[in-house]
């Protein structure tokens, strides 16, 4: 089976949706002798801040000379992104493989697993096989029921908790906070948050945790000129080149966890100042006029990307293309972008699924002083180019994946 085929028969369990509860994931992981086991985890859960926090723990463990496993969702443009070992990606090869051997064991006992099950077994068993010393594992949608919820890790971290999911998670705070915290179990937990709703759900569950947003209360920051947060904490710097003001709580996060585990400040040090998160404020073009990529796939993080924006920027400088998928809050993240950008240009994802056209999202907002609709996310760029002085594109990593791969054919 190739590469293409493969894939193929792995997205189509997409369409199963989310099945939430362990059972799955264990049986496939106990026939394959639990891989799990073998290696230390920090397991990351949260609604945001998730990918931006284990991509400083996985450079930092690599900094002090370890091999590290990294696993993240969703991909922006190839499969193969999610699951990496010392920042190499596992192969199509690999990839055909590993699942040939779980596709097997599902069908020899009768097994009915979900996308992210399956890729979830075969990256366990990848990094065992590859040996990893560490795994720095995101969980996919929650926590407690998410099929990464099968590891004892070294540490839990918790990020933060927003609304986000709520079809699945509830519809308030203390609900998803609950969730999010089903990762905890009897090692360190750290936590990123200060939200009441996230800190009852923490001391439900464990007193072992430490707040860094309290324990750092003193930090001090500074966002420079080429895109860059320095972070002074501890009678030290750090030049984390992930910008802006909530990557702040990101770093503490990690920084907290990577001393639990005795990883050195110099290794921290290195390791931040060349970290590099595609899709989350990600300068994809410095040339004029300036493109930035932000995922901004719920309020949260679309507030985070005004923050950015704003810091930097005015709102008549700014045009915006945007696609959001449809069981997303789509009127509040539209609200968020209203906030920081005059020009906005909506675009189709409704061949995805859960997708949408421009004319949909149109339909839900009229506070821009100019309002496009352009299905064609090659014209729509085009469209924007001849406008402003900033472009920002977000509101999905689909839209993200499908503007990288149009850039690339042309």
């Amino acid at each position: 089976m190739n590469i293409d085929k493969t894939l193929k028969e792995l997205y189509s369990l997409t369409n199963m949706g989310i099945k939430l509860g362990l059972d799955n994931i264990k049986n496939i992981l106990k026939l394959m002798g639990n891989p799990q086991d073998n290696y230390k985890i920090l397991h990351i859960a949260g609604t945001n801040g998730k990918g931006s926090t284990a991509t400083i723990l996985e450079a930092s463990l690599l900094e002090a000379g370890y091999k590290v496993g990294k696993y993240t969702s969703p991909h922006i443009e190839k499969f193969n992104e999610r699951i990496v070992v010392n920042k190499e990606q596992i192969s199509d090869e690999k990839i055909c493989s590993y699942y040939k051997k779980i596709r097997t064991l599902i069908e020899e006992n009768n097994l009915d697993p979900t996308f992210f099950e399956i890729t979830t077994a075969m990256m366990f068993d990848y990094f065992k096989d590859c040996d990893c010393e560490y795994v720095v594992l995101e969980t996919g949608l929650g926590g407690r029921f998410d099929a990464t919820n099968v590891c004892h890790p070294e540490i839990s971290i918790i990020t933060n908790v927003s609304m986000d999911h709520i079809n699945i998670l509830g519809n308030n705070l203390d609900d998803i906070a609950h969730a999010k915290c089903g990762i905890i179990k009897d090692s360190p937990v750290v936590v990123a948050d200060s939200s009441p709703e996230l800190i009852a759900a923490v001391e439900k569950e464990t007193k072992n945790y430490v707040n860094v947003i309290k324990k750092y209360s003193d930090v001090k920051f500074e966002l420079t000129k080429d895109f860059r947060t320095n972070i002074f904490i501890d009678g030290l710097e750090f030049n984390l080149s992930l910008y802006g003001k909530y990557q702040i709580n990101n770093f503490l996060g990690a920084y907290e966890a990577l001393k639990k585990i005795g990883i050195s400040n110099k290794n921290i040090q290195n390791a931040v100042s060349k970290v590099f998160w595609p899709g989350r404020f990600e300068i994809y073009s410095k040339e004029s006029p300036l493109l930035i990529l932000d995922g901004a796939h719920n309020v949260d993080a679309a507030s985070r990307l005004k923050e950015n924006i704003i810091s930097k920027y005015k709102k008549k400088d700014i045009v915006t293309i945007v696609a959001i998928l449809e069981d997303k809050d789509r009127k509040g993240i539209l609200e968020e972008i209203s906030k920081f950008s005059d020009e906005i240009i909506f675009t189709s994802l409704e061949d995805f699924h859960r997708g949408t056209s421009g004319s949909e999202l149109l339909d839900l907002v009229s506070t821009f002083k100019n309002q496009i609709v352009e299905n064609d996310l090659v014209k729509a760029f085009e469209l924007a180019k001849k406008t402003k002085k900033v472009i920002v594109i977000c509101g999905s990593f689909y839209l993200l994946s499908r503007f990288k791969k149009s850039i690339q054919m042309r």
